[in-house]
């Protein structure tokens, strides 16, 4: 019996993409940028970020080269580790799953790959913590999806056993499959219904159906 939910950070309770944007418009204003050039460096960001999978110092000294930017890589990534945060926003329907899961007895977590303790900073930015009974970050681990490992490190924080978990997240790979070799039961967070799967037995476009998979 599922009694435990663990979630993916960034693009399933964490809306990265808004978030990021966001960022990048305020971090060109900062910056002095002036109309066009503040859409391209929004642009431009998001393009070499690539998703997250490219760590920041690389975007800046790409950007440095395309921009008039007078502050050297290391103050803007300091920046960004910094202010990311304060412009962190949850997924439609995020808020209200979480507390509803939580007051219907179930155990939260959360398992997201990426570097600490920035990406536990920008968890807490969302104010969810608090129902959370277990948070895990790759890099202070030195274990990362879609390794099992790391998702059966969560059932020993939690006290639980694979099979009495569900793990929520919006990769294909690194969340399903890996949360499936554990021994997990996965769901694919597909808010876009951009891509399809033959191989997925759950998935989920809006995070309240969700409560479609597990009886409260």
């Amino acid at each position: 019996m599922i009694n435990t939910i663990i979630f993916d950070l960034d693009e399933t309770l964490l809306d990265r993409t808004n978030s990021l944007i966001h960022f990048c418009q305020w971090q060109a204003k900062q910056l002095n940028l002036k109309g066009i050039n503040r859409e391209r460096f929004t642009k431009r960001f998001i393009e070499l970020d690539a998703n997250g999978s490219v760590w920041k110092d690389q975007v800046y000294a790409q950007l440095k080269q395309e921009f008039v930017i007078s502050q050297t890589v290391d103050e803007l990534l300091f920046i960004y580790i910094e202010q990311f945060q304060n412009f962190c926003i949850a997924n439609p329907e995020v808020n209200e799953t979480i507390i509803k899961l939580y007051q219907h007895g179930y155990q939260l977590g959360l398992i997201s790959n990426g570097k600490n303790p920035f990406q536990e900073n920008n968890f807490k930015h969302l104010q969810l913590s608090p129902y959370f009974s277990s948070i895990i970050v790759s890099e202070a681990v030195q274990l990362r999806k879609p390794d099992p490992a790391i998702f059966l490190l969560a059932c020993q924080q939690l006290n639980v056993q694979p099979e009495q978990c569900l793990f929520i997240g919006d990769n294909e790979i690194v969340d399903v499959q890996g949360a499936q070799q554990a021994g997990m039961t996965a769901v694919w967070y597909n808010p876009q219904k951009h891509l399809s799967s033959t191989t997925i037995q759950h998935s989920i476009q809006s995070m309240s159906e969700i409560f479609h998979v597990i009886t409260l």
